[in-house]
């Protein structure tokens, strides 16, 4: 607990309005790909074909989608923004390796790991200054 006190207040006393757009931006984009998902999920059921022999690549299909969509509310507002992106990361690993075992697409490379990379930033980061877990820590 200790841990994640002294990251808050180091993460306050150093909060832009850039990295608050930065994290805004990331939610509104796992949320738009969450969305993609669950219109496509032929396209979804695609991706996860080199994982086919592997158990739970089904389970990871219904995960992802929704995960995405909330993960992606909750980090652009903020609200439990270290939860919502570790749980994103075992999801952004699995696109990454997909991308190795099947056929590479370099574009889809680097937004995994673009994506993968701010994730394991705002893990680390938080949500800063100018977000609800702020307003409301300050409620209290």
């Amino acid at each position: 607990m200790g841990i994640v006190k002294s990251l808050n207040k180091w993460a306050n006393a150093h909060s832009y309005y850039p990295l608050d757009l930065l994290r805004i931006a990331l939610g509104v984009f796992l949320f738009i790909k969450g969305i993609y998902f669950i219109t496509n999920t032929e396209q979804l059921i695609e991706m996860v074909k080199p994982l086919e022999g592997l158990a739970g690549s089904l389970m990871a299909v219904h995960y992802v989608a929704p995960a995405h969509m909330v993960g992606g509310i909750l980090i652009a507002f903020g609200l439990l923004t270290r939860w919502s992106t570790v749980s994103q990361i075992p999801i952004l690993i699995g696109a990454v390796a997909i991308n190795f075992v099947g056929d590479m697409n370099q574009s889809n490379l680097i937004v995994s790991l673009v994506i993968l990379l701010l994730c394991i930033f705002f893990t680390i980061y938080g949500s800063g200054k100018h977000s609800a877990d702020y307003y409301f820590k300050m409620q209290q």
